[in-house]
């Protein structure tokens, strides 16, 4: 599904299932190359067509460490090439893979902050895609699910889509800024963007040209309610 299984790409499926009981579980892209396209096969060299971005200093230990907290987000095409979020209430602040502590006496208002580029270079097929939407994605985090055998979860949903007239374009740079109100229980946010038109991401047709169809994602950022 635009280059990703069903089981990230499906919004309230497996992965907002398993978010949902306040699991944090991080999604990776994949390169498992056997056969090179070049060669007659069907597979991409790693990277030449999936990438996983990992936000951390360039060692082995804080790559691992940022792996672990899931300051990861992915991406097929090299549609984008950075990504941030930054959500803020009051004088609190998180990204990526954190979690966000709000008051509920106070029910203060929750700003989402989105950077991401799109670069102005080709990709590993000489084309140079452009994202034309940017969706913000929202589910309740309740714990235990009691049917354990649910691969779906239907609180998940997608809050806001936003597209060019939604956001400001400074060089390569998108920036997007929303504000959560409201919010009366413990949730999730994460990012998802395209280069195409579909609303969601469709199974992806034997023959497709892998080359038209993107999507990114990111990782999941937390909040959660105190007295």
């Amino acid at each position: 599904m635009g280059g990703f299984d069903q089981m990230t790409a499906t919004v309230g499926g497996l992965w907002d299932s398993m978010l949902g009981e306040g699991r944090h579980w991080w999604i990776t892209s994949t390169s498992d190359s056997h056969v090179n396209w070049r060669d007659g096969g069907t597979d991409f060299w790693p990277g030449e067509y999936s990438k996983t971005y990992v936000k951390a200093e360039k060692n082995y230990e804080d790559i691992m460490e940022s792996i672990r907290a899931g300051k990861i987000f992915v991406t097929t095409g090299d549609l984008i090439s950075e990504l941030d979020i930054n959500v803020q209430t009051g004088g609190s602040s998180v990204t990526f893979g954190e979690t966000l502590t709000i008051s509920i006496k106070e029910s203060d208002d929750v700003t989402v902050t989105i950077r991401l580029k799109d670069p102005s270079v080709d990709n590993a097929n000489g084309d140079n895609p452009a994202v034309k939407r940017v969706d913000l994605i929202i589910g309740d985090i309740i714990g235990k699910a009691e049917d354990r055998t649910a691969y779906s979860y239907p609180t998940t949903k997608v809050l806001a889509r936003f597209t060019a007239k939604d956001w400001k374009q400074k060089g390569d740079y998108i920036e997007i800024s929303y504000t959560l109100k409201n919010l009366d229980k413990n949730s999730y946010i994460r990012l998802r963007g395209t280069n195409t038109d579909q609303l969601e991401p469709a199974v992806d047709p034997k023959g497709e040209d892998p080359w038209t169809d993107f999507w990114f994602y990111s990782n999941p950022v937390f909040i959660k309610l105190s007295n």
